[in-house]
């Protein structure tokens, strides 16, 4: 869904962590990329945030294996999320790199095997690999590992804009049947998640958001450059970190107009860092869902019925 690596930032003109310092106390920073370890000041990043976040956790492709063991070695409270994008096969042809899967799933066990916990990896679902999705799942489940899972979107920021669903309905039933597994958990956390999945359902179907986007309120994005925008759908910049400190930028006119555009966009993206603050602060609406859904889905499987 991405070609962030065929437009590559300039080092020279990239944050540096001392440019983090003014940022808020904040109860949740996820690192991404492009890849963050490629970037040769992740820890310097890492300290930085750790006096500012209560958790953090790095997306990564877990290619660059020594790098990260490395970097958890230090700091062993830092989460890390893999992205794996399928069976080896699927995963190696969308993301482009030889051996991809066989590193992430290296690093998976390493991570594993010195006892991390805050550790899982995540799908972003297509045409090219929703049929991979529950199997993916449950190698998590076997593992004991945290399992995300997203669908393509476009933006500015990925340089993508011609992602589309050819196959609507295969994604939807096999969201549907990862729905089903959540709610034969008896782990409240999953049956959020199961709200989620139903939310990535919606929006293939190009429906409305399920709950308002409060992106530039309950979340910022902050891009290698410096600019704070809402979120890392919309191109608009509250300001820049480089020249103005973060509190400066958030109360600034601009990023009350921004706020402003925010609550007429169209856009219904349902991307799990600016869906999960919501969720939290919106907890009645995911419940209400879980109540009247959870012998629903759970029926699914239990009855025998086919949902693959």
């Amino acid at each position: 869904m991405c070609a962030i690596w065929k437009y590559p930032t300039n080092p020279e003109k990239e944050i540096l962590a001392e440019h983090l310092m003014s940022l808020p106390d904040m109860p949740f920073v996820n690192i991404t990329g492009g890849e963050p370890f490629i970037r040769d000041d992740i820890e310097e990043i890492v300290k930085v945030l750790k006096r500012k976040a209560r958790r953090i956790v790095i997306s990564t492709n877990g290619y660059f294996t020594d790098r990260i063991i490395a970097l958890i070695d230090k700091h062993p409270g830092v989460g890390i999320r893999i992205s794996i994008e399928g069976l080896p096969k699927a995963n190696d042809d969308l993301r482009g790199i030889p051996d991809g899967f066989d590193r992430g799933l290296r690093t998976l066990i390493s991570l594993k095997h010195m006892g991390l916990k805050d550790i899982g990896f995540g799908i972003t679902v297509s045409d090219r690999n929703a049929r991979d999705m529950l199997e993916l799942y449950k190698l998590a489940k076997a593992m004991k590992v945290e399992f995300a899972t997203a669908v393509t979107h476009n933006s500015y920021y990925f340089h993508t804009f011609d992602n589309r669903f050819n196959h609507p309905e295969v994604i939807e039933e096999e969201l549907t049947a990862l729905i089903s597994e959540f709610f034969h958990t008896w782990r409240p956390k999953n049956w959020y998640r199961a709200f989620f999945n139903y939310g990535l359902i919606n929006f293939v179907k190009g429906r409305k958001r399920l709950i308002p986007c409060e992106a530039g309120t309950a979340l910022f994005f902050l891009d290698p450059l410096g600019e704070v925008r809402p979120c890392n759908g919309m191109e608009e910049s509250m300001g820049n970190i480089k020249e103005r400190s973060f509190d400066e930028i958030w109360k600034g006119k601009k990023a009350q107009e921004i706020r402003n555009k925010v609550r007429g966009c169209d856009k219904n993206c349902w991307m799990i860092g600016s869906v999960a603050p919501v969720m939290k602060k919106h907890l009645w609406i995911p419940t209400k869902w879980i109540l009247e859904n959870f012998r629903k889905y759970r029926s699914l499987k239990s009855s025998g019925k086919e949902i693959r």
